[in-house]
């Protein structure tokens, strides 16, 4: 639920618990009418991280194409630049649920024109979809809402556009739904009505349309709610824009349940349609290739590879070469055994090679590719496959971490620049070393940053490698120790004692880590590990606490379950735990052995919530409770008192102290009447500044934010779709 769903009324009445705490003398910031700060915002440079859902060439301007993915917006490439340049980061935070594109159309008479379809879930708790209008690459937009969900991080967001500009008119565009049929607009995307004679009818499968193609001036779509069966139709078009039927002798079973893609060859006038028995990108075991001639009907069976066995997969990304006929890429999708690929044919699909089988490989550019090995894979989840049309032999296809692309067919790197889609979780910016971030993420564990404008030169952590990460802490007194958590692949948690570069794993963990790693804290002399558990389902489980460095551990039974630990930065035997679920703060004066009830009354039941200790102080805490707002407690959490200069809080991190003053800077993702922004208090939370802007906003940002302890007005913000953004005053 968004925070703007929840009225101020009911903001007050769930702060009615504390009515009695005491209030932080302060002014009520007006940081949305207040001159925003001058800041410069950039990411982080990791490369990609994400699944790229699809990749679209202009028909009609060399160099110029674009890509979505499923939780990180839309991007333009420029070639002259070889980088690839966001247009959705202005979507704030309501509109969070629109960071998601489902599908994404070109007009080829009107380079200039660029439409997207937006929206990340299709779930009933998730609002309605959009369309964004642009006349200039995306530069500027235009939106209109819609009255239908759309999908763009559901299964089947991999398939192909389901986004269409009428290849009779310009005006005309198509849009189709997962559960609402087909969609038309006659006036350029303003306005939109249902289609009443397509005569598909929607499943509960969330599938619907599943791509829109332009096949001469016709209009075919894949559907696919269809059950397998010899009867089933997956396959619509309509000639004169009014009309649809089912195409006549389209291929059935389960091997064709699915049309996952489809690509007309102009010049051989025929259509490459792949299939597979499931949506994707996961859970494909089988699939196909067919080519229809549309001026005969004939259909033909051109699949390179039938899975079976042991090898079992499905058939995802097509394109054609523009230039050359009967010259088509196709990829595999979910082929774990033998590794997904993709198939190039010169002679219609007579005969097939497989480009994995001659490919080299260059991930200096972004090493984390390796994920731990001596060389990367071709990749997975390869759905989105793009022919250059100003160049047969360069190719790129998309993965669930990256973009790959070819000049020659033979070499491939990742033409990832400016694209990022990492989700991240927690953030470190050591007081001391050679990095001044630390990262962990899902899918792609964590990562040691020595430069901020290049991937790191180490990847991802490895000693295990982790899979997507749950926690890291660094000792406050001992910058050199840090530790994580997460899904590994031999254990699930790990230590360093080089602040971050190399990573040994634990010698021992309890025996939940393996199906519920959680977030762990580090006293502040590295003396003392807690690690909390949580199941991605939302059970909780004991805490453990280890006082060799991991080699045993023994559970914390006074310790609230679930609770995120938090080490006092000054005092190695203090911690620290915020039960969410009484509104009790708890605390432990014996290094993490027994916790006791302190503070009570506090909000409880919000779903999100942060306790975050000030560094260098003993007891400094603060907890941000979502929409309960901000409080402080400088006794040890023994009492708190609510901060009036904010009304939301989402996260909050604290960076080098500015100019003369003697307590660290503040920086917070929050609220105040009307907007949810980036702050920055100097004063202790008295006042706050604006220092994101409304053209840097990246959708949801409430996971973590933490500044600089060495660059006054340097922070870091991790984003879910949108990687690691961070902004300097200048």
């Amino acid at each position: 639920m968004r925070a703007s769903e929840i009225s101020r009324r009911a903001v007050l009445a769930g702060t009615a618990a504390v009515a009695a705490l005491a209030t932080v003398p302060g002014i009520a910031a007006k940081a949305n009418a207040a001159e925003a700060a001058p800041y410069r915002w950039r990411n982080a440079a990791i490369g990609g991280t994400g699944f790229v859902t699809g990749v679209l060439f202009h028909p009609s301007v060399r160099g110029l194409a674009y890509a979505r993915t499923d939780i990180g917006g839309a991007y333009r490439w420029d070639d002259r630049t070889a980088r690839w340049t966001p247009l959705t980061d202005q979507l704030g935070w309501d509109d969070w649920n629109l960071l998601g594109v489902e599908a994404l159309a070109v007009d080829p008479a009107h380079p200039d024109r660029l439409y997207l379809a937006v929206g990340t879930y299709a779930q009933s708790w998730a609002d309605n979809g959009a369309i964004l209008r642009s006349e200039d690459r995306g530069a500027t937009w235009t939106r209109t809402d819609l009255a239908v969900k759309l999908g763009g991080n559901e299964d089947g967001r991999g398939a192909g556009e389901r986004l269409l500009v009428d290849p009779r008119d310009s005006d005309t565009l198509w849009l189709g739904t997962r559960h609402d049929g087909l969609l038309k607009s006659t006036d350029r995307g303003a306005t939109w009505a249902a289609v009443s004679k397509f005569p598909a009818v929607a499943s509960a499968s969330g599938q619907g349309v599943t791509f829109l193609v332009a096949v001469g001036r016709a209009v075919y779509a894949g559907w696919g709610d269809g059950d397998g069966s010899a009867t089933a139709v997956n396959l619509h078009r309509t000639t004169d824009g009014t009309t649809w039927e089912a195409v006549p002798g389209q291929p059935t079973g389960t091997s064709a349940k699915v049309p996952i893609r489809a690509a007309y060859d102009r010049h051989a006038r025929e259509l490459y349609v792949t299939y597979a028995d499931a949506p994707g990108p996961n859970g494909q075991s089988a699939g196909s290739v067919h080519r229809l001639a549309p001026a005969t009907g004939h259909w033909t069976d051109v699949t390179p590879v039938q899975p079976g066995g042991s090898d079992t997969f499905g058939y995802g990304g097509v394109a054609v070469d523009a230039r050359r006929a009967g010259t088509v890429v196709v990829s595999t999708n979910n082929r774990w055994a033998a590794v997904d690929t993709l198939y190039r044919t010169t002679d219609g699909g007579l005969t097939w090679t497989s480009l994995r089988d001659s490919a080299v490989f260059d991930v200096s550019e972004t090493p984390f590719l390796k994920w731990g090995a001596d060389q990367p894979k071709f990749g997975w989840w390869i759905q989105a496959v793009a022919v250059d049309p100003y160049d047969s032999e360069h190719v790129v296809y998309g993965t669930g971490a990256t973009l790959y692309g070819t000049r020659d067919l033979t070499h491939w790197a990742p033409r990832i620049r400016g694209l990022e889609e990492t989700s991240v979780i927690q953030l470190i910016s050591p007081p001391v070393g050679e990095a001044h971030l630390i990262s962990a993420s899902r899918d792609i564990g964590v990562m040691y940053h020595e430069r901020l404008t290049a991937s790191p030169s180490r990847g991802m952590a490895t000693n295990p490698v982790f899979g997507s990460a749950t926690g890291i802490a660094q000792a406050a007194g001992r910058p050199a120790y840090v530790v994580r958590t997460g899904w590994g692949d031999n254990g699930n948690g790990a230590y360093s004692g080089d602040g971050g570069r190399t990573w040994a794993p634990f010698a021992a963990q309890p025996s939940i880590a393996h199906d519920a790693p959680g977030p762990i804290a580090a006293g502040a002399d590295g003396g003392t590990l807690l690690w909390s558990f949580v199941h991605w389902d939302g059970t909780k489980y004991p805490a453990h606490r280890s006082a060799d460095n991991g080699a045993t551990w023994t559970e914390i039974s006074s310790f609230p379950k679930g609770a995120t630990p938090v080490a006092d930065p000054a005092d190695p035997t203090l911690f620290y735990a915020y039960d969410t679920d009484t509104g009790t703060l708890y605390a432990s004066t014996d290094s993490g052995v027994s916790f006791t009830a302190r503070a009570g009354g506090l909000p409880a039941g919000d779903s999100q919530f942060q306790l975050v200790a000030a560094p260098g102080r003993t007891g400094d805490l603060w907890l941000s409770v979502k929409w309960n707002g901000l409080y402080r407690s400088v006794d040890g959490g023994v009492s708190f008192a609510k901060v009036a200069s904010c009304w939301a809080s989402y996260t909050l991190g604290f960076g080098r102290p500015a100019p003369g003053a003697d307590y660290p800077a503040i920086y917070q993702v929050g609220s105040t009447d009307t907007i949810t922004a980036v702050y920055r208090s100097d004063d202790e939370a008295k006042t706050w500044v604006r220092i994101n802007d409304d053209r840097h906003q990246w959708g949801w940002t409430g996971q973590c934010i933490t500044g600089d302890p060495r660059v006054y007005g340097r922070v870091y913000l991790a984003t879910n779709g949108r990687g690691i953004q961070y902004g300097e005053q200048f």
